[in-house]
């Protein structure tokens, strides 16, 4: 790494000030995770680190007065996994926050930082691949090894978006709020994000001088509303690892009947990538084995797996299967 200044606001507008003098040789440093181990492998070249942890109250969990919670962007995933009421209201952002890595990384790792790092691909990672990601006129993947990419939404880039708490916070309808230049401003959490084709350069909506500030879980999501959730994650590691497939899904449940539900796969798209058609297929019907399967088939109609990664349709499928079952109350194998 070269040298670079380490500069500490007192505000996000501050903050946003810093960034936009610094332009693309500034940088946001929240956990540092994934920020710098891009350093070290010079995937980028900083003057100035903007350290966000300066910045009162971007770590707090609260309640909102309509019942909602907020998750400040510098709460760390070992808070968020073992806050009561996440684990209660929304057992799959508890879940999936404490899927993420080890307990070393889960403890300094933020909320913020996991929403927003940068791709795995080892490509993209590699000092030796100019790939599109990095501003060249390739993407390796096609004519490579393509067994970690991207089934759904590839192209030109068939990267897959690594973190685990998108898909867990879209599955309960989260919003995410963004502070920057023109103020502050949130939408839903699948709205943050983009994919290669609208933006190569990054995979979310952020420009110059704007950060994530915390993202809002609303208590119409709630199980205090009826709804459930869980997140099931498959790796190949069972020590630590990012997901090959990963499964969030919410249900509201009127006794046996499923009256809507979200379905959101990871590991498969440069996105957070809702399924529509397998929430259509549960919705107004009585969860079971024969309709947990016709979701799965359903969710995984269209995909495009590259030639090493096409054992992540049946993987999700099963995966989804199971995650339907047991929020129902069933078992699935």
């Amino acid at each position: 790494m070269r040298p670079f200044a380490l500069v500490e606001p007192e505000s996000i507008e501050a903050a946003s000030r810093r960034l936009v003098q610094g332009g693309e040789s500034a940088r946001v440093l929240a956990g540092g995770v994934d920020l710098l181990g891009e350093l070290k492998d010079r995937l980028v070249e900083v003057d100035t680190l903007v350290n966000l942890k300066s910045i009162p109250g971007l770590r707090a969990i609260e309640a909102g007065a309509d019942g909602s919670l907020r998750l400040g962007a510098l709460a760390t995933l070992t808070e968020v996994a073992r806050h009561a009421r996440v684990r209660e209201e929304y057992a799959a952002v508890a879940e999936a926050a404490e899927s993420v890595g080890s307990p070393e990384i889960r403890n300094v790792g933020t909320v913020g930082g996991n929403l927003c790092q940068r791709p795995r691909c080892w490509y993209y990672r590699s000092p030796h691949h100019p790939c599109l990601k990095k501003g060249g006129d390739v993407c390796y993947t096609i004519g490579g090894q393509s067994r970690y990419h991207a089934i759904f939404g590839g192209g030109p880039s068939f990267i897959v978006h690594p973190s685990d708490l998108a898909p867990a916070l879209a599955a309960c309808g989260a919003r995410v709020e963004v502070g920057g230049p023109s103020g502050p401003k949130e939408m839903p959490l699948e709205q943050f994000y983009v994919l290669p084709e609208v933006r190569l350069d990054h995979e979310t909506i952020l420009q110059d001088g704007e950060i994530v500030t915390g993202v809002t879980l609303p208590a119409a999501a709630g199980r205090a509303s009826g709804w459930r959730s869980l997140f099931l994650k498959f790796r190949e590691k069972d020590s630590f690892d990012f997901a090959l497939v990963s499964v969030a899904a919410a249900i509201r449940m009127e006794g046996t009947v499923c009256r809507e539900g979200r379905v959101v796969l990871g590991g498969v798209a440069p996105v957070p990538w809702r399924s529509e058609p397998a929430e259509k297929a549960i919705a107004g019907r009585a969860i079971d084995e024969a309709t947990a399967r016709k979701a799965a088939e359903a969710a995984l109609e269209g995909a495009e797996p590259l030639e090493h990664n096409a054992y992540k349709i049946p993987l999700a499928k099963t995966l989804l299967r199971r995650a339907l079952m047991r929020l129902a109350g069933g078992a699935a194998a």
